[in-house]
C-alpha cells in the first residue's frame, strides 16, 4: 500500500465517501435510469457553478441544433465550442455547466455548448453531425474559436479537429480535453487496472455505451475512435487532463504519445489519485487548479 499520497485531504475524504453505483450496465430499456442518476448528481452542481461564476446562460439554436450560449461578464474575448460528456448516451449541455461555466468565467470567452443527440435513440453519426453543424456555423462567422470537451465530449472535440483537417476547414485555435474517451475499441491497461479504483466510471458502463453508440459500425474507425485518426505538426495545440485513477488514463497517455510522435504540440496533465473528470467536483483543490490551468491554456490561444 502507498505510504504517501499527493492527494488533497478533500480528495481523500471524497474518495472515501463515494457511494458505489449499483445500476446495471445501461441498455436501451434502462438508459433512462442512468440519465436520471446523472441529472440528480450533477444539475445541482451545475446551478452552483453558474451562481458562483456569474455567467449568463441562454438556450439557442445554431443551424437547428440546440445549444447553450454562455456569456461572461463584460465583452467576450473569443469563443469556445464545448462538447459535454456522458458516454454519448447520457448527459447534457446543462449538466456540463459545471465545467463550461468555469471555462467561460476563467477565459472571459463566450462558450457555445452543443446539446447533441444521444444514443441509442440516435447512434453514430448523429452527435458528430450536430456538432459539425455548429462548428461550420462558427467557422462562417470569421472569428477564431477553440474546442473543449470532457470524456465523450473530448472524443467529439477530437473528431471535429480531425474533420476540419480532412476537409480543409478552419482549424480550432486550441483543443482542451478532460479525460477524453478517445478509443471506443477498449484499448489501454487502465481499463482493467483502474476498474474499481475509479469511483465514477466502470468498464461495464464503457463497454455498454460503446455498443449503444457505435451500433453496427466498427468502433475502431477513426470517426468513432479518433485515437486512430491522423495527427499532424500543423494541428492546433492540445491540453489533456486526467488522473492516476481515471479508467481512461491509458487512452489519455496514448493519445498524447501519438500526438507527440506526429509533432503536434500537446500538454498532458496527470493528477495523482484523481479519477475520471475529477473537475466536476468543485470541493477539490485539484479541480480548481486544473480548471484554472485549462482556462489559462485556452486564454493564451483565444483572440479577443
Amino acid at each position: 500500500m502507498t505510504d504517501k499520497s499527493y492527494m488533497s485531504a478533500e480528495a481523500t475524504q471524497l474518495l472515501a465517501e463515494f457511494a458505489p453505483n449499483d445500476l446495471d450496465p445501461p441498455t436501451a430499456e434502462t438508459i433512462h435510469l442512468h440519465r436520471q442518476s446523472a441529472k440528480d448528481a450533477f444539475l445541482p452542481r451545475a446551478e452552483r457553478a453558474v451562481a458562483r461564476t456569474g455567467v449568463s446562460v441562454r438556450e439557442a439554436e445554431i443551424g437547428g441544433v440546440p445549444c447553450l450560449d454562455i456569456q461572461p461578464k463584460g465583452t467576450p474575448k473569443g469563443t469556445v465550442l464545448y462538447c459535454f460528456g456522458g458516454g454519448y448516451i447520457s448527459g447534457s449541455a446543462q449538466e456540463d455547466l459545471i465545467v463550461s461555466a468555469e471555462l467561460c468565467a476563467g477565459t472571459g470567452a463566450r462558450v457555445v455548448s452543443v446539446d447533441y443527440r444521444l444514443a441509442p435513440e440516435h447512434p453514430w453519426p448523429a452527435a458528430n453531425e450536430d456538432a459539425a453543424v455548429v462548428y461550420d456555423a462558427l467557422c462562417a462567422s470569421d472569428t477564431g474559436f477553440a474546442l473543449a470537451g470532457e470524456s465523450a465530449g473530448g472524443n467529439l472535440a477530437l473528431t471535429l479537429m480531425q474533420r476540419a483537417a480532412n476537409e480543409g476547414l478552419a482549424a480550432p485555435s486550441a483543443v482542451l480535453l478532460l479525460s477524453p474517451w478517445c478509443d471506443l475499441g477498449h484499448g489501454g491497461d487502465s481499463l482493467h487496472n483502474n476498474d474499481g479504483r475509479d469511483p465514477t466510471l466502470r468498464l461495464d458502463y464503457v463497454r455498454a455505451a460503446s455498443a449503444l453508440y457505435s451500433g453496427a459500425e466498427d468502433p475502431n474507425r477513426p470517426e468513432i475512435s479518433p485515437i486512430n485518426g491522423a495527427f499532424s505538426a500543423d494541428g492546433p495545440p492540445v491540453m489533456i487532463t486526467t488522473g492516476t485513477r481515471d479508467l481512461l488514463l491509458s487512452q489519455c497517455v496514448e493519445l498524447a504519445r501519438r500526438m507527440r510522435g506526429a509533432g503536434q504540440p500537446v500538454d498532458l496533465e496527470v493528477f495523482d489519485g484523481l479519477w475520471h473528470v475529477f473537475e466536476f467536483y468543485d470541493e477539490l483543490p485539484e479541480a480548481r487548479a486544473s480548471l484554472d490551468a485549462c482556462a489559462a491554456f485556452l486564454r493564451s490561444h483565444l483572440s479577443g
